[in-house]
């Protein structure tokens, strides 16, 4: 049988696979599959992780994501209430940080593994590792300290700090915030995560201008990667838009994967990264709710043909939305397979 561990060890090696990698980032639809509420679901790691190796197995796809929800960052530094919904991820329901004074008060836990959060996220990992044993990567999430402020004090007030407020306070959040991500990606790591997929959103194109970037933004994402480098780690915008930003990436960084936005140009991409990088092309997996299954087939077509062309190509999506429908689910997957194959007799 080849794995999803083999098919990423060939493309790292500048082999061929016999097809291309699927990086299908299911979360929420882990509770569907549990039978179970998501508030039940996201209290216990092994829930989480037998949640995604159920998944993992339905569909065929080549990862195992141990992440719960992106508010759980939050948590570990103070949030109080996350909220629940049946249907779609859990939310931040408190900001720890409201006035500047709670930037400065601002305090790191010094083990997360001292925080019963972070105990279950790393519970659900070490057993989604034990249970690979070596078949699939497993991945781990990490917030970026240009992006977790978002997440503390809302993205408004953030961006109002970063472009038109106080350059000390600013720093100050960010220096605090970049200690947690280092940290972070070391206990992701010794907790048995492969890889770790490092979210940038608020970095990206989407956001703000090139020379922004430049100035504000880059300097944290190498601060970050500082303690543990950048081995195994895929910058991710988080559907940000990530072409106008790959130069300086690829020149500052040493990050040697990157997870394009649906409306990124995959070609484009591979002429700024050379033919060393990783890329991973992603379907605008909102539009799957609704996209027929030929819908589904075509689209899926249009970005294996172009990520062929390119090499070093995975297939993946963001974060998928708990009411795309299992029929979609499954014609992604199907689709994927038979256009991601690189053997035209299979097709």
């Amino acid at each position: 049988m080849i794995t999803g561990m083999d098919r990423l060890a060939a493309l790292m090696s500048g082999a061929t696979p016999d097809r291309v990698p699927i990086i299908c980032n299911l979360l929420d639809q882990g509770a569907r599959e549990m039978k179970v509420s998501l508030k039940e679901y996201y209290s216990r790691g092994d829930l989480v992780a037998e949640g995604q190796l159920r998944m993992r197995e339905k569909y065929g796809y080549d990862t195992l994501l141990g992440m719960f929800y992106s508010g759980l960052e939050a948590e570990l530094l103070g949030c109080s209430r996350i909220i629940y919904a049946d249907d779609g991820p859990p939310n931040i329901g408190h900001l720890i940080i409201n006035t500047p004074e709670h930037i400065r008060k601002l305090s790191l836990p010094d083990d997360l593994n001292d925080h019963p959060r972070f105990r279950e996220l790393a519970s659900c990992i070490g057993i989604l590792k034990r249970e690979s044993a070596g078949r699939w990567p497993v991945l781990g999430v990490a917030t970026a300290s240009f992006t977790l402020p978002a997440m503390l004090m809302g993205i408004g007030p953030w961006l109002e700090l970063f472009l038109n407020g106080d350059p000390g306070l600013r720093d100050r959040l960010l220096e605090t915030c970049s200690r947690f991500c280092s940290r972070q990606i070391s206990a992701l790591r010794e907790a048995g995560a492969d890889l770790i997929v490092y979210i940038n959103p608020v970095a990206s194109a989407t956001f703000i201008t090139l020379a922004k970037f430049r100035e504000l933004a880059l300097p944290w994402v190498i601060r970050d990667l500082v303690q543990s480098g950048p081995t195994g780690v895929i910058f991710f915008n988080g559907g940000g838009r990530i072409n106008p930003i790959l130069a300086d990436l690829r020149e500052h960084t040493g990050i040697g994967a990157y997870y394009l936005n649906p409306f990124d140009d995959i070609s484009e991409a591979r002429t700024i990264l050379g033919p060393q990088a990783l890329i991973a092309g992603a379907i605008n997996d909102i539009r799957l709710i609704d996209w027929s299954p030929e819908e589904i087939d075509v689209e899926v077509g249009k970005i294996m043909n172009a990520g062929k062309q390119a090499g070093g190509f995975l297939f993946g999506t963001l974060l998928m939305p708990f009411r795309i429908p299992e029929q979609n689910i499954r014609a992604m997957m199907d689709a994927a397979i038979k256009h991601g194959s690189y053997h035209p007799e299979v097709m």
